[in-house]
């Protein structure tokens, strides 16, 4: 079976809600502010143990970060 789908996130608007630069939310995160910037653009998936991290240092449920959107596949039909 494949799985087939994208991750985005809201951590832009998380972070832009309680004016935290990206800097800063990296460092509370143990990231680089290029990862930041990568997830922002969902450039970027996490790992689970980071996407868990991020959802707690924002006081968040992971959901509220993170949305799975799954496609199709052919075999589905």
């Amino acid at each position: 079976m494949e799985v087939a789908g994208s991750l985005t996130n809201n951590i832009y608007m998380l972070r832009a809600e309680r004016r935290w630069s990206q800097k800063y939310l990296a460092e509370q995160i143990g990231v680089s502010r290029q990862t930041i910037i990568s997830l922002e653009a969902n450039r970027y998936n996490p790992s689970l143990i980071l996407a868990f991290r991020i959802a707690e240092v924002f006081g968040v449920g992971i959901e509220d970060v993170f949305r799975y959107h799954p496609q199709q596949t052919k075999g589905d039909e």
